[in-house]
């Protein structure tokens, strides 16, 4: 007692009470962290994977297939899916200021851009659909234009977002001493709590109206059956962010960060292989089907 000695922010006691050892340093590190190398291995996969569909649609861009329901659309769609797997390293390492204020814009701007393609493209479905009656005052809305502004405007509004949320209350990194004795926790303070869950809320928005009209549209002849898949990718990714954001703020350290790679790794793939492998199917090995003759003819039945 006559020696009593308080131990510095970055240690704690040993067992015996006797001297002060440094605390464990945590966070999703490059090195001996299995968690890491999982992610990386995975990433590497789903990114050559999307990689792979997109270089089949590009050969391919003429054929009816990928040309139904603007291919413009699926091209960003591909190339937003993988920035969102790009996005994944920005949470692996050791957190920086930097890190910590691309990781949850970048990730949200390259979602939303994602989620705005399938909603145009859903909503493209139904007009496309309306078009083919005689006489359709729909026919005027057919094109790339309206995809194109659609997408431009939803994917604007959560820039926006972003940028304010940068500016008024931008995610910093934070030396975390108190949550886990024994361990000091690096992580990214996310600045704003709300902006965060605006941002988490808004891209739910769109996938809400993209899952409801494409359920709505789910019914409509098999020329136009995209309106499923989206129905399918849409569920899958609702489901996934919902279920993300209990266990998201029931972790700690590492393992927050891990749920939320997770999240984004499994929406990703939804939308890449519910949207794209039916049609990458049908592109190498159903040539047959990818004919202008046969959608209109099962159109027409």
């Amino acid at each position: 007692m006559e020696n009593c000695l308080k131990c510095e922010d970055n240690e704690w006691p040993n067992q015996e009470k006797t001297m002060c050892i440094e605390k464990h340093i945590e966070f999703l590190s490059y090195e001996d962290d299995s968690i890491t190398l999982a992610f990386i291995i995975i990433y590497i996969v789903l990114f050559i994977m999307a990689a792979v569909i997109l270089g089949i649609f590009i050969s391919f861009q003429d054929t009816p297939v990928v040309k139904a329901n603007n291919r413009n659309l699926s091209f960003i769609l591909l190339v937003s899916i993988k920035l969102s797997f790009l996005s994944v390293f920005l949470f692996l390492g050791q957190p920086t200021d930097i890190t910590c204020m691309l990781r949850q814009t970048s990730f949200g701007i390259s979602f939303c851009i994602a989620v705005s393609c399938v909603l145009a493209k859903t909503i493209m479905v139904c007009i496309s659909f309306k078009a083919t009656k005689p006489g359709s005052p729909w026919r005027k809305w057919v094109g790339v234009k309206v995809a194109n502004v659609l997408v431009f405007i939803c994917s604007l509004i959560q820039c926006l977002i972003s940028v304010i949320w940068l500016v008024i209350s931008p995610p910093y990194v934070e030396h975390n001493i108190h949550s886990e004795p024994g361990k000091i926790i690096i992580q990214c303070n996310e600045g704003s709590v709300v902006a965060f869950y605006i941002v988490l809320s808004y891209m739910g928005l769109l996938a809400s109206v993209s899952f409801i009209v494409a359920f709505l549209a789910r019914t409509l002849p098999d020329s136009f059956n995209e309106a499923k898949y989206i129905t399918f990718s849409m569920l899958l990714f609702c489901s996934v962010w919902i279920t993300m954001i209990p266990a998201y703020l029931s972790t700690k350290g590492k393992y927050m960060v891990a749920v939320e790679i997770f999240a984004i790794i499994s929406s990703s793939s939804g939308l890449l292989f519910c949207i794209f492998l039916p049609k990458c199917y049908i592109i190498l090995f159903k040539p047959e089907m990818n004919t202008k003759q046969y959608l209109l003819g099962k159109s027409n039945t």
